[in-house]
């Protein structure tokens, strides 16, 4: 719009090049491979289990039985 009288090119206005999103986006945690809240960490070394805490990972979680860190089960 050399102008600016609204005669530039079609399809270029605001709010229609790309760039402007997929709309409300999933977070971090929030995906469909996200693991969530609930559900289980095992010892991948002796095969014990232990809730998964919310906002602890599991690889911060030591066995109770043999110390080593723990995974998502």
């Amino acid at each position: 719009m050399p102008r600016n009288d609204g005669t530039g090119p079609v399809g270029q206005g605001a709010g229609s090049g790309r760039g402007m999103g997929q709309g409300a986006g999933r977070g971090r945690m929030d995906g469909p491979f996200s693991a969530g809240a609930g559900g289980i960490c095992a010892c991948p070394k002796c095969g014990t289990t232990a809730p998964h805490g919310r906002g602890v990972p599991c690889s911060g979680v030591s066995c109770p039985k043999c110390g080593t860190k723990m995974v998502r089960g």
